[in-house]
């Protein structure tokens, strides 16, 4: 399911810890990947060679960082505008997973700021994992996924089951979250998955796998919730459905009022204390 990996690297941030911690993982273990640097594009000639020469400097630590078997890496350093060219790479290499470091900007900055990472997740449909510079990077055993009875977070959970395939010990941690827009936060509750549907049926499709799993329930906001119970219980990494919300007609567009909007992956990816992996089912 994750056999092309794009990797983009800046030569700051976390991004190259997150893929060594991913090609620990016994189902990523063959997957080929591609590391992106862009270079901005610059005012004079001697302006471009320099951040030319920089960015293959960028290239090449990258590349010695992973220490991958070099069948399995490529690299890429290409001129333009790093939003545009990430997802213009990610189409042309079909990646199933980009990776990328985020300064974990909140939406309105991230709208000033120019936010590469922000621009890309809003225009691609392929799944993202966005790591912060400000958290640590762990090996990957305890998974949690955000469900509801959306496609998109059916999504994720397949994509969970297949990263903690083969992994001794791994755990997959289901959790639904009772909207109170109050704010008032229930106790972490683990639960059995009987008497609630979404979980159930979750639960029946990890079994299925062999893939060990508990489900925990509380109430309050999504995005705080969501966030609490990833840090309470110690998780790795966290997968969370994006509905593709964005108009047909504007697919090229980045969607002004959802960024400024209230938006549940976008309150996650700036305050989990873990990496997260965005995902949304496409049209």
């Amino acid at each position: 399911m994750i056999d092309k990996i794009l990797l983009a690297v800046s030569g700051l941030g976390h991004a190259e810890e997150m893929l060594k911690a991913l090609k620990e993982v016994p189902s990523i273990k063959s997957a080929k990947v591609t590391v992106l640097h862009v270079v901005p594009s610059q005012s004079t000639a001697n302006a471009m060679t320099e951040k030319w020469e920089e960015g293959g400097k960028i290239l090449a630590n990258a590349i010695q960082t992973l220490n991958l078997d070099p069948s399995q890496v490529s690299s890429i350093l290409r001129q333009g505008d790093p939003k545009d060219v990430v997802c213009q790479v990610a189409d042309e290499i079909d990646a199933d997973l980009i990776i990328m470091g985020s300064r974990g900007l909140k939406r309105l900055q991230s709208i000033l700021s120019n936010s590469v990472s922000q621009y890309v997740f809003q225009l691609s449909s392929r799944p993202m994992l966005l790591v912060k510079d400000d958290i640590y990077v762990k090996r990957i055993n305890r998974v949690m996924v955000a469900m509801d009875n959306s496609e998109s977070a059916k999504h994720c959970l397949s994509l969970a089951l297949f990263l903690l395939r083969g992994i001794e010990g791994g755990q997959l941690i289901l959790a639904n979250v009772n909207t109170d827009l109050r704010g008032k936060s229930s106790e972490l509750n683990e639960v059995t998955p009987d008497k609630n549907p979404v979980l159930a049926a979750a639960v029946a499709e990890a079994t299925r796998q062999g893939v060990k799993a508990r489900c925990f329930s509380s109430s309050g906001k999504p995005g705080e919730e969501i966030c609490r119970l990833a840090e309470e219980l110690s998780v790795d990494l966290l997968l969370l459905g994006s509905p593709d919300r964005r108009p047909s007609v504007a697919k090229s567009f980045v969607d002004i009022d959802r960024l400024i909007g209230s938006s549940l992956s976008d309150y996650v990816r700036v305050n989990a204390t873990c990496p997260v992996l965005l995902a949304r089912t496409t049209s």
